[in-house]
C-alpha cells in the first residue's frame, strides 16, 4: 500500500545530471513520487547535455524526466532554469509548455511578500566564463571520480562490510581553493541579492547544500543551495513561510511508491521518446 504523498510549496531541484552515470535517478524517483509540489524549480543541470549519450539513458532517468512531465500535465507550475550543463537551452528561453517554462533566473514572491531569486549559479564561475573548454574537462574528469567512487563503495560495502564514502566529498573540503571557491560563490549571490533588495537567493551549481544569512554593509540575505542528486540526494522544500534542506533517506521512503508496470524500452526508444516530449526533437 502506498504511502499519503507528502504536499510541498515550492520544491527546488538542481545539478540532477540525468544522462550521467553519478546521476542517482532512481532515488530522486522515488523521492518524486512521495511528494506533491504546488512549484517546481528545477535550478539548472537538470540533463546533463555537456555528457549526454543516447547509448547511456536509462530507463529510470527517463522515469525521472516522465515524472516532471506527468506534474506539467496537472497543471502543476514548473520553472526549468538553464544551468551550465545544460546551456543549450538557453537559446529556447521564454519557451512554455503547458505549466512548463524555461528560464534563466526567475523571481517568486513567498508568504509576506518576501522575494526569492533563483537561478543556477555558473554565472560566478571565472572557469566557465573564460576558460569553458576547462570547465568541461572537469565535468568529466568529475564523471570519472563518481565511477570510481562507485566502485570503491561496492569494495567498501560488499567486503569490508563498510559505510559509503565520497571521495569527491573529502577534496572538495579538504581543498583550501575548494573551501574558498565555495565562499566566495555564496559571498558573491548574497551580495548580489542584497543589492537587488531581494530576501532569498537560490542557487544550484556547487553542488553544496546550505541555508544560511549572510550579512553585509548593505544588509543580510537567505543563501541557500540546493545541493544535487550526484553525491549530497539533497533538495530544498518551502512550507509554511520555511525552507528546509530535504536529505534523501531510503528508510523514509520506500521503493514501493514507484509504479513499474510500465514495459521495458530500449535505450534508443526512451531518447526518441523524451526528444518528442519535449517537442524539440527538429530543432536540435
Amino acid at each position: 500500500m502506498q504511502r499519503k504523498k507528502r504536499k510541498v510549496e515550492i520544491l527546488v531541484l538542481s545539478d540532477v545530471h540525468l544522462g550521467t552515470y553519478g546521476c542517482n535517478a532512481k532515488q530522486l524517483l522515488i523521492y518524486l513520487k512521495s511528494i506533491k509540489p504546488k512549484t517546481v524549480v528545477l535550478n539548472g543541470d537538470t540533463i546533463d547535455i555537456w555528457q549526454f549519450n543516447k547509448r547511456y539513458w536509462p530507463r529510470s532517468h527517463m522515469k525521472v524526466v516522465k515524472q516532471i512531465l506527468s506534474w506539467m500535465s496537472k497543471g502543476v507550475k514548473i520553472y526549468y532554469v538553464t544551468g551550465n550543463h545544460d546551456e543549450m537551452l538557453r537559446k529556447f528561453v521564454g519557451f512554455r509548455m503547458g505549466s512548463l517554462q524555461i528560464v534563466n533566473k526567475v523571481v517568486l514572491t513567498l508568504e509576506d511578500d518576501k522575494k526569492a531569486w533563483f537561478f543556477h549559479g555558473d554565472v560566478f564561475d571565472v572557469t566557465m566564463q573564460h576558460s569553458k573548454w576547462l570547465a568541461r574537462l572537469g565535468a568529466i574528469g568529475y564523471d570519472t571520480l563518481i565511477l570510481i567512487n562507485m566502485f570503491a563503495n561496492f569494495i567498501s560495502q560488499k567486503i569490508f562490510r563498510k559505510g559509503k564514502l565520497s571521495l569527491s566529498k573529502r577534496i572538495k573540503n579538504s581543498v583550501k581553493s575548494a573551501v574558498k571557491f565555495i565562499n566566495n560563490f555564496e559571498n558573491t549571490a548574497a551580495d548580489i541579492g542584497i543589492s537587488n533588495k531581494y530576501d532569498y537567493v537560490i542557487c544550484g551549481h556547487i553542488h553544496q547544500p546550505e541555508i544560511r544569512e549572510i550579512t553585509n554593509h548593505h544588509g543580510s540575505i537567505m543563501y541557500l543551495n540546493s545541493g544535487d542528486w550526484i553525491e549530497n540526494l539533497t533538495s530544498l522544500e518551502y512550507n509554511n513561510g520555511e525552507w528546509l534542506i530535504y536529505k534523501y533517506n531510503e528508510k523514509e521512503v520506500p521503493e514501493e511508491n514507484i509504479d513499474d508496470e510500465e514495459p521495458e524500452l530500449t535505450n534508443n526508444q526512451l531518447f526518441s521518446n523524451m526528444l518528442q516530449e519535449f517537442n524539440i526533437i527538429n530543432d536540435l
